[in-house]
C-alpha cells in the first residue's frame, strides 16, 4: 500500500525508507505491473571485450544504403563483412541490396580458396536481404549458422554497425579534404576500407587487422599491398603510350586519384575528360594539389577544362615498368560495378591552391604579361588563334594584384623563377580562342558610366569574418555594424534559459556604390540563421511583400516616356526598426565570441536580418510611416506607394526590403519624402538609379538600358566558363530535353544553385526565359544531359554578357500582350508550353514561359489556355497603370497566331472542342464582350512570344530577340 501511496517508487528506495518492512525480504522479489507499464526501459548491453577466436569462425555483416546519389558505377549500397578474429574488413558495392546473397556466396568461396578456412557463423541484423530463400538454403547446405539481431536492436550487431560508422567517417574525411563530387562516394568507401585494414586498432592491442591476417597467412598478399600510399582525390597524370598519341599530343592524361586496385598492382585513377578509369603504375602525383580544389563561392569544385591550369602542371611525369590497363575486377557480373560511360562535370573556378614551400618569395616580384585581344570579326571569319593569347596562372599570388583593363589586357604579376627547378620555371601556356574581351567592352560608354561600371569589379568582397578582419575597411565595417546593433538595443547579453535553443548567425559582406560609381561604403551585415527557428515557438506570421520586378519595369517604361526622375534610397539597418514580439535567442556574433563569458548568448529585442519574422515586422513599420505622409498603397503591388498632388503631379515610391526607388515629376514632394524618411529611419541617398538588386541601369536621352553584366561575368568566372566557346542560341532547336535512363546523375545541389542563379538572371534576359524554364523542370533528379543544357545557356551568355532590356521613348500608349503555345512539346508528358510577353507604351515589361498543368487535346486548346494567361497578365498591368495615374479607355491588345483560338473566343458556341475549357472560355468571352480585351491575329513569323515556347534556330531567335527590345551597350564595335 505504501508503494501505491508514494507514487510507485522503486522497491530498493522503499526499503531505504522503511527498512523494518523488508527484514529478511529481498526488494527484488517484489513486482508491480503498473511500474512495468510506466517505467519499462531497454536492456543495457554491456560492452563485450575482444576475445581472440579462430580466423573466420565468426563473420559480422551489415548493409548500408541507399545513397541519395548513385556512385559513378551506378551503385547505391554497400555490404560489409568483418572477420571477428582479425577485424579485417571486406566491402562490396551494390546496385541493389538483393545482391547480398550472391556476394556472400562469392565471399565464402574466396575464404575457402585463399585462406583454407570455413565460415562457421554469419552474424547480421534483421534485414530482409539476409533472409532470402537462396541465401538461407546456401547457409544450411554449408553448415553455416546465421545469427541475427532482434528487431530495432542494432546493439546486437555492434561490430558491423560500428565498422560501417568508421568507414563512413573516414570516407567523409577523404571526400571533404579533397572536395571530390558526391558521386565518387563508392571509391572513397573502398579506399577507406583499404586504409583501415592497415591502421592499428585499439581493440587489437594496436596491431593492424592486416598484421593479424598475415601472421596466420604470411604468403597472402593483395595486389596493391606494397604500393606507397597517396592522397585521395589528388591530381594524377597517367602516361599515354605512343600507340595512343601523336607526336605533338600530350604525353599524359590529367586524372583524379581514387584509390588502389584489389586485383592489379597499380593506382586507380579516373579521367573526367575521357570518362574512363585507369589502373596503372605509370603515373605521377601532385599530392598537394587536389583535382577539385575549393572555389571562392559556396565551396564548389572546378573542372580542369574551365580554369587556367596551374604552374605545377609542368612537372615531368615519372615512369615505371607496370603496364597501363583498364580497371577490372574478378567479381561476378552481378557484383562487378558497371564501367562508367558518362560522368558529371562539376564546374566552378578558383585560382590554384597555394604551394608555400616551393617558393615563398613568389609574391614579392612584379612583371606584366599581356593577352592581346583580337577583333571579333576575326573570330567570326574563322581565323586561328595564336599562342600569344595566354596567361601563366601562378600559385599563391594575391588576387588583388591581378586586374583587367578595359582594353582586355590582363596584367599578371610574375616572379623571378631562377631559384625553381627547371620543370617549374614556366607555367603551362593555355590558348583561349574566345577571350571575354571579344564580347564585352566599355569603349562606347560615357566617361562617368564607364567609371561606374569598372568600379563594380575593382573591390574584392571577403567571404569570412577572418578575411574581413585582415582588411582595415572591412574590419571597420564590422565594428560599425556591431555598434549600430548595440546602439539600437537589438539585444541584451544573458545566459541561455533551460529549454531554449539559440539561432546561429553569420556575416554577409557587400559594397554600396554612389551614383558616380565610387564606393559609398563597405557594408557588413549580421544575419541570423532563421532556418533553425521553430514555428509557434520563436516566430508566428512571416509573410512580407517585396517589389515585383514586373512593377519596376512598368515604372521604368513610364519614367522614360514621361521624363520622370529615377532616384534610389537605402535604409541602413532596416530590419532593426521592426519590433520583435517573440522571445528569440541568438548565438554571439562570429569574431566576438572571445569577449563574452562561456554559455552567454544574445536575447534579441529588435528584429534582425535572417529571422523569419523580420521582413514582416520591418514592412509593417515602413508602411505605417509612408501612409502617415499621405501616400496611397497599391493593391496590385503592395510595395508601391503613390501620392498625386492637386496639380496632377506624381510622387512614386516602390520598396524592395530596404532598397527604395523614387520616381515621378513632383520634385518638391520627393524632397519632402526624403526628409521625412530620414527623420524616421537612417537613410542613405544614393542619387540617380544606377545599381539595383544586381541590375545595372544606364540612362541617356534615348532611353534606359537595364542589364546584369557584372552578374553574368561573375557567374561565368565562378563556374569556370569565362574562357568557354560562346554559342548563338541558349538551346539546341534540334534536340528536346527529357529523362534518359542511362544518363549519369550529377550533383543535385550544384545544379539547383546554377539554375537558381539563371532564374534571377532572367529578370532582364527574356531571351533565356524558355531555356531556364526547361532546365528548371529537372531540379529533383538532374543528369549529365541536363547539366550540359545549363552549360549551353552559360555559353550563350558568354556571347552577349552586356545585353539587357532597352526602354525607349515612343509615341505608343497601348498595352500589348503576345501569347503563344507549343502544343505537346514536352516529350516526357506531352504537355504544352505557354508563353506570353507584355509591352507597355512600346517597351517589354513582363513575360513568362510555363508548362501547362494539363495535357491539351489540340493546338487550339493549348493556344486558348495561353491566351487566358496572357489576358490575366494584361488585366494586372492595367491595374498597376491605373494606380500610377495612367488611366486609359483603350482595350488591351491581345496578339494570337491561332485562328481557331480566336474564333472560339469570339463565337461562344458549346461543342466538344470547348466544353473541357469552359472556365477559360467564359473568362475570355467576358473580357472580349466588355471590350477590356481586343483580340488580333498576328502571323507566326511576327509572333514575339514564340521565343518563350520553344527552342528556335538562330535566324528566328535573333529576329525575335530584337523585337523584345534587347540591346547590348557593351558590345564591341
Amino acid at each position: 500500500m505504501l508503494h501505491y501511496r508514494l507514487g510507485h517508487p522503486s522497491f530498493v528506495y522503499l526499503a531505504k525508507l522503511f527498512p523494518k518492512l523488508f527484514i529478511n525480504k529481498n526488494p527484488a522479489s517484489y513486482h508491480c505491473e503498473i511500474c512495468q507499464f510506466a517505467k519499462h526501459t531497454r536492456t543495457v548491453y554491456p560492452q563485450i571485450p575482444y576475445k581472440p577466436s579462430s580466423i573466420f569462425s565468426l563473420v559480422h555483416s551489415d548493409v548500408w544504403g541507399p545513397s541519395r546519389i548513385k556512385n559513378i558505377s551506378g551503385t547505391r549500397w554497400f555490404v560489409t563483412f568483418v572477420d571477428d578474429h582479425t577485424r579485417v574488413t571486406w566491402v562490396f558495392l551494390m546496385k541493389e541490396k538483393s545482391e547480398v546473397g550472391h556476394i556472400f556466396q562469392t565471399f565464402n568461396l574466396m575464404v575457402q580458396n585463399q585462406f583454407n578456412s570455413k565460415i562457421q557463423v554469419l552474424k547480421s541484423d534483421n534485414a530482409k536481404e539476409y533472409f532470402t530463400s537462396s541465401l538461407s538454403t546456401y547457409l544450411q547446405n554449408h553448415g553455416i549458422i546465421h545469427i541475427s539481431s532482434c528487431v530495432d536492436t542494432p546493439q546486437q550487431n555492434g561490430v558491423a554497425e560500428r565498422k560501417n560508422r568508421h568507414l563512413l567517417e573516414v570516407a567523409r574525411c577523404l571526400m571533404f579534404s579533397s572536395n571530390v563530387p558526391n558521386y565518387f562516394w563508392g571509391e572513397a568507401i573502398l579506399t577507406a576500407t583499404y586504409l583501415i585494414n592497415r591502421m592499428p586498432s585499439r581493440v587489437l592491442t594496436f596491431q593492424s587487422p592486416r598484421q593479424l591476417l598475415l601472421k596466420k597467412f604470411p604468403h597472402t598478399r593483395a595486389a596493391s599491398s606494397d604500393l606507397p600510399l597517396k592522397v585521395f582525390g589528388c591530381t594524377a597524370f597517367v602516361h599515354v603510350y605512343p600507340q595512343n598519341r601523336s607526336k605533338f599530343a600530350p604525353r599524359a592524361n590529367k586524372c583524379i586519384f581514387l584509390g588502389y586496385s584489389p586485383t592489379q598492382k597499380g593506382y586507380k585513377c579516373y579521367s573526367p575528360t575521357n570518362k574512363r578509369f585507369y589502373t596503372t603504375m605509370d603515373v605521377s602525383f601532385f599530392e598537394h594539389v587536389f583535382f577539385y580544389p575549393k572555389s571562392h563561392v559556396q565551396g564548389e569544385s572546378m573542372n580542369e577544362h574551365q580554369v587556367w591550369e596551374s604552374l605545377l602542371e609542368a612537372v615531368p611525369f615519372s615512369h615505371s615498368e607496370s603496364p597501363l590497363t583498364e580497371l577490372s575486377t574478378p567479381m561476378p557480373s552481378s557484383v562487378q560495378p558497371a564501367q562508367p560511360t558518362n560522368v558529371p562535370s562539376p564546374v566552378t573556378i578558383q585560382s590554384p591552391m597555394p604551394i608555400q614551400p616551393i617558393a615563398p618569395q613568389l609574391a614579392n616580384e612584379n612583371l606584366q604579361v599581356y593577352i592581346r585581344r583580337r577583333k571579333r570579326q576575326e573570330l567570326e571569319h574563322g581565323s586561328q588563334p595564336t599562342c600569344g593569347q595566354y596567361i601563366d596562372s601562378i600559385s599563391g599570388l594575391p588576387e588583388e594584384n591581378i586586374g583587367e583593363d578595359r582594353t582586355g589586357e590582363v596584367l599578371i604579376p610574375s616572379i623571378d623563377d631562377s631559384t625553381l627547378p627547371i620543370a617549374l620555371r614556366k607555367g603551362v601556356r593555355r590558348c583561349t580562342d574566345h577571350p571575354i574581351g571579344n564580347y564585352v567592352t566599355y569603349e562606347g560608354l560615357s566617361p562617368s558610366y564607364r567609371a561606374f561600371a569598372t568600379s563594380l569589379d575593382d573591390t574584392q568582397v571577403p567571404n569570412t569574418i577572418q578575411e574581413a578582419f585582415k582588411i582595415s575597411e572591412w574590419k571597420k565595417a564590422v565594428q560599425d555594424e556591431i555598434d549600430a546593433l548595440e546602439k539600437n538595443g537589438t539585444w541584451t547579453i544573458t545566459d541561455l534559459p533551460v529549454g531554449k535553443r539559440p539561432v546561429g548567425c553569420k556575416w554577409i559582406f557587400t559594397i554600396k556604390y554612389k551614383a558616380d560609381g565610387s564606393v559609398e561604403r563597405f557594408k557588413a551585415r549580421l544575419v541570423a540563421r532563421g532556418f533553425t527557428q521553430s514555428y509557434g515557438i520563436d516566430y508566428q506570421e512571416t509573410f512580407a511583400p517585396v517589389a515585383k520586378m514586373n512593377t519596376i519595369r512598368i515604372l521604368l517604361s513610364l519614367a522614360v516616356n514621361q521624363d520622370w526622375c529615377l532616384q534610389q534610397l537605402d535604409i541602413k539597418n532596416a530590419f532593426l526598426n521592426g519590433d520583435l514580439e517573440e522571445e528569440v535567442y541568438m548565438e554571439i556574433p562570429p569574431g566576438f565570441e572571445g569577449s563574452m563569458a562561456k554559455n552567454q548568448i544574445c536575447k534579441l529585442q529588435k528584429s534582425l536580418y535572417g529571422l523569419k519574422q523580420s521582413p514582416r515586422a520591418w514592412f509593417d513599420r515602413f508602411t505605417k510611416a509612408v501612409l502617415k505622409l499621405g501616400y496611397k498603397q497599391g493593391q496590385a503591388d503592395h510595395t508601391l506607394f503613390v501620392k498625386k498632388s492637386h496639380a496632377g503631379k506624381m510622387a512614386i515610391l516602390i520598396v524592395y526590403v530596404d532598397d527604395i526607388i523614387l520616381s515621378g515629376n513632383d520634385m518638391e514632394e520627393l524632397q519632402n519624402l526624403k526628409k521625412y524618411l530620414s527623420e524616421e529611419f537612417e537613410v542613405k541617398d544614393l542619387g540617380n538609379l544606377k545599381y539595383f538588386l544586381g541590375m545595372e541601369v544606364a540612362r541617356s536621352r534615348k532611353g534606359i538600358v537595364v542589364s546584369q553584366r557584372k552578374y553574368i561575368l561573375d557567374l561565368l568566372k565562378e563556374t569556370g566558363m569565362l574562357g568557354c566557346k560562346p554559342i548563338d542560341t541558349p538551346m539546341d532547336s534540334q534536340k528536346k530535353l527529357g529523362i534518359e535512363k542511362e544518363s549519369t546523375p550529377v550533383d543535385r545541389g550544384r545544379y539547383q544553385r546554377l539554375v537558381g542563379r539563371l532564374i534571377y538572371l532572367s529578370h532582364t534576359r527574356p531571351d533565356i526565359g524558355f531555356a531556364v524554364s526547361v532546365v528548371s523542370q529537372f531540379m529533383h533528379s538532374p543528369t549529365e544531359e541536363h547539366m550540359e543544357a545549363v552549360y549551353r545557356i552559360l555559353r550563350y551568355l558568354k556571347m552577349t554578357p552586356g545585353k539587357g532590356l532597352f526602354f525607349r521613348k515612343t509615341e505608343n500608349r497601348d498595352t500589348e500582350v503576345y501569347s503563344d503555345a507549343d502544343w505537346a512539346g514536352n516529350i516526357i508528358d506531352r504537355r504544352s508550353t505557354s508563353g506570353y510577353c507584355s509591352f507597355v507604351w512600346g517597351n517589354l515589361v513582363t513575360w513568362r514561359s510555363k508548362k501547362q498543368s494539363v495535357v491539351a487535346r489540340s493546338s487550339a486548346e493549348a493556344e486558348y489556355r495561353a491566351l487566358a494567361q496572357g489576358i490575366c497578365e494584361g488585366i494586372w498591368i492595367k491595374r498597376v497603370l491605373n494606380e500610377l495615374g495612367q488611366t486609359s479607355s483603350s482595350p488591351i491588345l491581345m496578339m494570337c497566331d491561332n485562328q481557331a483560338a480566336i474564333s472560339i473566343a469570339k463565337n461562344p458556341v458549346h461543342h466538344d472542342r470547348t466544353k473541357h475549357v469552359e472556365i477559360d472560355r467564359h473568362f475570355i468571352t467576358e473580357k472580349v464582350t466588355s471590350e477590356t480585351v481586343k483580340l488580333n491575329y498576328v502571323p507566326t513569323k511576327h509572333q514575339t512570344a514564340d521565343i518563350l515556347t520553344k527552342a528556335l534556330p538562330r535566324p528566328n531567335f535573333e529576329d525575335l530577340t530584337c523585337k523584345l527590345g534587347l540591346y547590348d551597350i557593351y558590345s564591341p564595335a
